[in-house]
């Protein structure tokens, strides 16, 4: 259910990001409590990240190389996420809801058709390596018939540790958080956290093996 206050540590967190579209629906938005999605900060901040993602999307000149599409992708990478560590490469297409609220480590890897609805914050560690048709879903909605005809929604926090591979078409949904050194199935859906060094497969995801933790870098 959705939260009844400001969460203070997230909008502090959130003014490390980058064009961030302050209003007291963001706050709200970020916090988990109930907001309007349709106040206009969001509705123009939403129409800049699909502008942005659309031109990252397209980009592929006739006499590109591998170096010079890795570098101008990470250009143009730096202008969506609010955070991205070192050697960050998302496989065009990929989709955002925000962008502003995505912070990612360093060796970031993400495979074709990445879908990240970032209305809460979303943070992922180093060396993180997505399959294929990964969904991050933080946002959501009451079970409220009116509260959906209003516009209002919700929106909980993702996180994933350093060093997971999420495999392909995996399903990630509000308020989880994917401890480090997991390994996640192709198609499970993730509906609640997973302990740090674990296997998880399934719909809903259960834990079905550990692995040998590692010293962190």
């Amino acid at each position: 259910m959705a939260s009844s206050e400001k969460n203070e540590k997230f909008i502090a967190y959130a003014k490390t990001l980058k064009d961030i579209p302050w209003c007291d629906d963001y706050e709200r938005m970020i916090s988990g409590m109930l907001y309007d999605s349709f106040v206009p900060e969001l509705v123009t901040e939403r129409i800049r990240a699909r502008q942005r993602v659309t031109k990252y999307n397209a980009y592929f000149p006739e006499d590109a190389t591998a170096e010079s599409i890795t570098t101008e992708r990470e250009t143009m990478l730096r202008d969506i996420i609010g955070k991205l560590g070192k050697k960050p490469y998302i496989e065009p297409p990929f989709y955002v809801d925000y962008g502003c609220n995505i912070s990612v480590g360093d060796d970031f890897y993400a495979n074709f058709n990445t879908t990240f609805l970032d209305c809460s914050l979303v943070t992922i560690g180093d060396r993180v390596m997505f399959g294929p048709g990964v969904s991050i879903l933080s946002a959501t909605h009451e079970t409220s018939i009116q509260s959906r005809r209003d516009g209002i929604e919700y929106a909980k926090p993702i996180a994933i540790g350093s060093d997971c591979w999420i495999g392909g078409n995996v399903t990630i949904l509000p308020g989880v958080t994917i401890g480090e050194g997991c390994t996640i199935g192709a198609g499970s859906v993730i509906t609640k956290d997973i302990p740090p060094f674990s296997i998880a497969v399934g719909s809903p995801a259960r834990v079905v093996k550990k692995v040998e933790p590692v010293p962190e870098l």
